[in-house]
Order: structure tokens, then C-alpha cells, then sequence
């Protein structure tokens, strides 16, 4: 399968200029899937206009890339705002996967970013489930920046049957030496393709280091952005890989799922920044 990873820097607030950002990309990429970072539909540092910004997956945006993904017989990835219908008034920060045959999946940032320069928790909502997608090239699992901090996540898409794990992300250049170690650890662990699309580009007080990655199922950089610049990035991956890769190296048929329950267990009793025995 071909994959294109757009380290692009979306206009802060003009969601119509970022859909032809899309469009244009998607025309000119040639390939099964074509990835854009977080938020990237309205830019990250919205802040308060988040709110007037957000849109309902069946929303005009999602439609507009709907007809995209199906002219150009390709499948999209990208992050916006959505406006939650199940409660009034809750927004998540959402990545949305459109399909050539016009269904339209999402999946929600489960681990909002609190902390220095991030305030997610005051616009966002909290997603709660983690699905595998099936495509024509294989079984997807999707994640969200933060989300790829928290090997857990990761794991259990594999253990779903995930082929490819694909994160879109809204990372400054303070953090890219820790996201650069946690991508591929992630792969790693599960033997599993990952993709890590960043935005690029500076929004008020944020510069986003951009450096797309692909990487294999040994932890091995297929290809990658460069730092601080617009581009695209084009891989072909075959997913037999991934099969071979995890009968030298079986990490998931020995995950001891027993751990998991001990996992619960202390979380329950609340041990997080406690000293465990």
C-alpha cells in the first residue's frame, strides 16, 4: 500500500482553505491513504473559537471530504473538532477516517493534554473507545499525540488486529526528542506499522517541528520529514512485514494478558504518583 504523511501548516480558523490543502494533497498524492495532523482542519491554537469551529461528523467539512476521498478513490485522515451529538455542548478532538465509498469513521483523544503550554481538558471532551477499522489495505487503529505516551493503547489495538497504527499529532519542538523515542518504541512492542503526522509551522506562542515518520514493524524509519518544513511524505509499505516481523520476535503472543488485570487492579486503588511495593 502507499502512504502519504502531509506535514503542512494549516491557516488558523479557515477551515475552507485547509479542506483545498486537502484536496489539492489527496489530488496530486496518487495513494491508498492520505494523512493530515491533528486538527488540522482548523488549526490547534483556536482556543475559545474551537467552539464556533466545531462541526458534527455529518457536518459540511466531513461532506467535503467525503466527495474528495471518493473522486480520488483514496482513503483520508484528518483531525478536527467535533460537535458531540450525544451531549449538548461537549466538543472532542477527534480524528476522522473517510473512505472512497463515502463511510465516514472517528475515533476520540482518549489522553487530553493538560500541562505547560496545553489546556485541552477546557474545550474537549474525554473519547472513551478504541476500534480497529477495516480497509481495503488492512485493519486500522488510530490515535491522537498524547495517546502514543500510553503503551496500553497501542496494545490493544494490536490485539484487535491492527496493521497499521496511525497518529496525527499537534507537537511543539520542546517535545519532539520524547515523541521521536515513543513512536518507535510503540512500533516495536507490538510489531506493528506505525505513522506519526505532525503539524508544521508556527500558531501564537507554538512551533511545530513537523518530522512525518513511517516506521516498520522492527522499529525501522521507512521514511521521515524533514525538521521545520512543508512536505509531503510518500511510502509503500507491504503489511506481510509486519506477519514475519512477529514470528522472529512474537511480543504479542507473549503478552501476558494476567498483567493487564494486575493493571486494573492498582489503578483502582488510585497508586499513580504513589511508591508501589
Amino acid at each position: 500500500m502507499k502512504l502519504a504523511l502531509a506535514q503542512l501548516s494549516p491557516v488558523l480558523g479557515d477551515k475552507e482553505k485547509n479542506l483545498d490543502m486537502i484536496e489539492k494533497t489527496v489530488k496530486d498524492s496518487d495513494s491508498d491513504l492520505v494523512v493530515f495532523a491533528e486538527l488540522f482542519l482548523t488549526g490547534y491554537m483556536c482556543k475559545d473559537n474551537l467552539t464556533k469551529l466545531a462541526e458534527p461528523l455529518d457536518g459540511p467539512s466531513v461532506k467535503k471530504a467525503v466527495k474528495i476521498a471518493k473522486e480520488h478513490n483514496t482513503h483520508i485522515v484528518f483531525g478536527m473538532p467535533e460537535k458531540g451529538k450525544e451531549v449538548n455542548g461537549i466538543f472532542y478532538n477527534t480524528s476522522v477516517l473517510v473512505y472512497p465509498d463515502e463511510r465516514v469513521e472517528r475515533y476520540r483523544k482518549l489522553h487530553l493534554a493538560n500541562f505547560g503550554p496545553f489546556e485541552e481538558h477546557l474545550y474537549f471532551g474525554t473519547g472513551n473507545e478504541l476500534q480497529v477499522f477495516d480497509s481495503d489495505f488492512g485493519k486500522i487503529g488510530m490515535l491522537i499525540c498524547f495517546d502514543c505516551f500510553f503503551p496500553e493503547v497501542a496494545k490493544i489495538y494490536a490485539l484487535k488486529g491492527a496493521d497499521i497504527l496511525v497518529c496525527i499529532s499537534a507537537s511543539p519542538s520542546s517535545t519532539r526528542i520524547f515523541f521521536e523515542k515513543v513512536i518507535v518504541a510503540r512500533a516495536i512492542e507490538n510489531a506493528i506499522f506505525f505513522t506519526y503526522t505532525n503539524l508544521v509551522g508556527t500558531e501564537l506562542n507554538m512551533v511545530y517541528w513537523g518530522g512525518n515518520t513511517v516506521i516498520g514493524p522492527k522499529g525501522d524509519v521507512r521514511a521521515k520529514g524533514e525538521y521545520f518544513e512543508e512536505g509531503i511524505i510518500s511510502c509503500d509499505i507491504d503489511l506481510k512485514d509486519m506477519s514475519i516481523t512477529r514470528e522472529f520476535r512474537p511480543t504479542l503472543r507473549d503478552t501476558r494478558m494476567e498483567l493487564f488485570n494486575e493493571l486494573q487492579r492498582l489503578l483502582e486503588k488510585d497508586v499513580r504518583g504513589a511508591k508501589l511495593d
